[in-house]
């Protein structure tokens, strides 16, 4: 007498019936998860790699204007030191005066103003004179280009 395996549950049966695979619905759930954790953990290393960015550029932007500070107030030292130094009067007391003169202006500018204000100035300066600002980057753009074509 043949005995009916689907009748008589037995531990094989039981162990073969646990195998089968899981219904969709199941699978698409759990790949719906392990993508939204996935996308999370994405998420949260671009935002950490985006504030190391912010604060990489941010250290940078302030190391900037610290030099910046720094030169203007070189520049400014040298202007005053031409103009103690240097002789007040004639041809060369006018030429002197008026290096310090430049130097000094120059170096307030760059110790009051920071690398943004130099910027915008810049900017506002070649957007009301186009022309010139073209035709002195054409001249820089040449000048670099024959100097490092002869090396």
């Amino acid at each position: 007498m043949a005995t009916n395996t689907t009748l008589f549950p037995t531990k094989q049966n039981e162990d073969s019936q646990r195998k089968l695979p899981e219904p969709a619905g199941t699978l698409g759930d759990k790949a719906k998860n392990l993508t939204d954790a996935t996308i999370e953990k994405v998420e949260d290393a671009a935002g950490v790699v985006a504030k190391t960015a912010r604060d990489a550029v941010s250290s940078v932007g302030y190391q900037a204007d610290r030099a910046t500070h720094a030169v203007g107030s070189s520049m400014e030292s040298v202007g005053h030191t031409l103009r103690e130094k240097m002789p007040h009067s004639g041809v060369l007391g006018a030429a002197t005066s008026s290096v310090a003169d430049r130097l000094e202006t120059g170096g307030k500018y760059l110790e009051n103003e920071g690398i943004k204000d130099i910027a915008t100035d810049v900017t506002n300066l070649i957007r009301r004179n186009p022309f010139p600002a073209l035709l002195i980057g054409v001249a820089l753009g040449y000048a670099l280009g024959r100097l490092t074509s002869r090396s």
